[in-house]
């Protein structure tokens, strides 16, 4: 089965995240495909290359890093809920006048026209938080 994840929790706000990282864990583990995680509101900040836990908390962009490594998945960002929230890639930074971006490695920002395209090609959207 192919999935499509849609993240709607900041990091460390809401479990929203942290249970997508486990549900897409889980669904790897047992053979299901993952078409893209789409990331959406308050869950763009999970793309925020600032965000700093502490040492006793979960580092959970790390980990989409290591698992969208291991796994060549599709972390996408979307572009207007990040601008709204200051998420911005070194380009759009530029563009946008402001002094830098802040988007971590491995994720993309995109439109919902790409979420419109994973829903079109999987098998289950799930979403998480909100």
């Amino acid at each position: 089965m192919q999935f499509t994840l849609v993240v709607y929790g900041a990091p460390h706000a809401s479990g929203g995240a942290n249970t997508a990282l486990r549900f897409a864990r889980a669904a790897l583990a047992s053979g299901h495909g993952i078409y893209r995680v789409f990331f959406y509101g308050d869950g763009v900040h999970n793309g925020s290359a600032l965000v700093a836990p502490p040492q006793d908390e979960q580092d959970l962009l790390s980990q989409w890093q290591d698992l969208k490594i291991a796994h060549d998945l599709d972390l996408t960002i979307c572009i207007a809920a990040a601008q709204r929230r200051g998420v911005l890639s070194a380009s759009e930074a530029s563009r946008l006048e402001k002094p830098s971006g802040n988007l971590a490695d491995g994720f993309e920002l995109a439109g919902l026209g790409q979420l419109a395209e994973a829903a079109a090609v999987s098998d289950r959207i799930v979403t998480f938080g909100g």
